[in-house]
Order: C-alpha cells, then sequence, then structure tokens
C-alpha cells in the first residue's frame, strides 16, 4: 500500500507537469486561433492556415455546443482552453483524492479498529457532505438536477432536508437548508467522534 502511495504521488507530480504545460501549449493555440478567427490577425497567414488544417477540425464539437447555447462560433477556442483547464483541474483533484483515502487508509491500519471506526465515521460523512455540494450544484441548473447523474444526491440527503425545512424559513425564493445541514454535518461528524472513539 506504500509502495502504491509513492506511485500515484510520483504518477500525480509528472502528470501536474505535463498538464501545465499542454495548458500553455492550449492557450497558445486557442489566442492565436481566436486571433485569426476575429482578424486581429491575418486569417491567410501561416498560423492561420495550419490552424485551420489542423486544429479547426477538432474544436467541431464544441463550437457546435458554442453556437447551440447563443455564443459565437469565433469564441470556441477560448471555451476549448476553459474545458481543458476544468477537465485537469477535475483529474488533479480526483488522483489528489485518491491518494488522500490511500493515506486515511493506511492510518487506520496503524491504529487498529478505532482507527477503521473513525475512517468509517469521517468516510460517512464526507459522502453526504459531497451529496449536499452536488444537490446545491445542481439546483442552480435545474436541467441537471433531474438528470441521472445527479438524482442520487437528492436520495442521499432529502432525509435530512425535509424536517430542517419546517423549521428554517425560505429566504425569497432560496431554500438555505442545505447549506445549514452542511455546516450541522461538520459539527455533528465532530461530536459523533468524540463519543464513539471515546467509549473505546
Amino acid at each position: 500500500m506504500i509502495s502504491l502511495l509513492a506511485v500515484l504521488t510520483a504518477f500525480t507530480s509528472i502528470l501536474r507537469s505535463v498538464l501545465l504545460a499542454g495548458g500553455v501549449a492550449l492557450a497558445v493555440l486557442a489566442t492565436v486561433d481566436w486571433a485569426a478567427r476575429t482578424r486581429r490577425i491575418s486569417p491567410f497567414g501561416a498560423p492561420a492556415r495550419f490552424l485551420r488544417t489542423h486544429v479547426n477540425p477538432r474544436l467541431g464539437g464544441i463550437e457546435r455546443q458554442v453556437v447551440r447555447a447563443g455564443g459565437h462560433p469565433t469564441s470556441a477556442p477560448l471555451w476549448a482552453l476553459v474545458a481543458y483547464v476544468v477537465a485537469a483541474a477535475l483529474l488533479l483533484a480526483a488522483l489528489d483524492m485518491i491518494g488522500g483515502l490511500v493515506r486515511e487508509v493506511l492510518f487506520a491500519a496503524d491504529a487498529g479498529g478505532a482507527g477503521f471506526l473513525a475512517l468509517v465515521i469521517r468516510w460517512t460523512f464526507g459522502f453526504l457532505r459531497l451529496a449536499l455540494l452536488v444537490r446545491i450544484f445542481g439546483s442552480w441548473f435545474p436541467r441537471l438536477a433531474t438528470s441521472r447523474w445527479l438524482r442520487w444526491s437528492s436520495g442521499a440527503t432529502e432525509w435530512m432536508l425535509r424536517p430542517l425545512r419546517r423549521v428554517v424559513p425560505t429566504i425569497g425564493a432560496i431554500d438555505i437548508t442545505p447549506i445549514l445541514a452542511y455546516f450541522i454535518l461538520q459539527i455533528a461528524e465532530g461530536l459523533v467522534s468524540r463519543v464513539v472513539l471515546s467509549s473505546l
């Protein structure tokens, strides 16, 4: 397990450098492509011809999405850069999370039964907080909230939000119970950990 953690740490470090270099290269390409599309540089020069031949065909999907959303096709290169940055950030966050989980398992194994119990408590409350964050995010995009990708968050959190809604009034059209539940979960995790671990 320790060797796995070392490999994962080294891989994440290398990948971070590769993604950064790729992001810089894509930023340059996106800026030049955007400048050629908006005629800030000559659309007939060598860079513009290279981009039209080798880069623009790969941006077709993003360009269609931009146009469908009401945007202008000239902004497709910049949106491609945004998509790359978001995807790279999510990938690195996922690898950091996996590394953190491996570290927690190693720590729990060293601590014995109490360590594993503390780990279960931490992961349970962490999952509930994640479900609340996904639900809050989904509420900003009503179409997403009903999709099968986010529907699980409602099932995981409705049991705690329903009683809070009876007590906490909405502020205009804003339901603040998910935010309140998030802070309640943080307090509850500390209390449960203290009570359970002190009884061992």
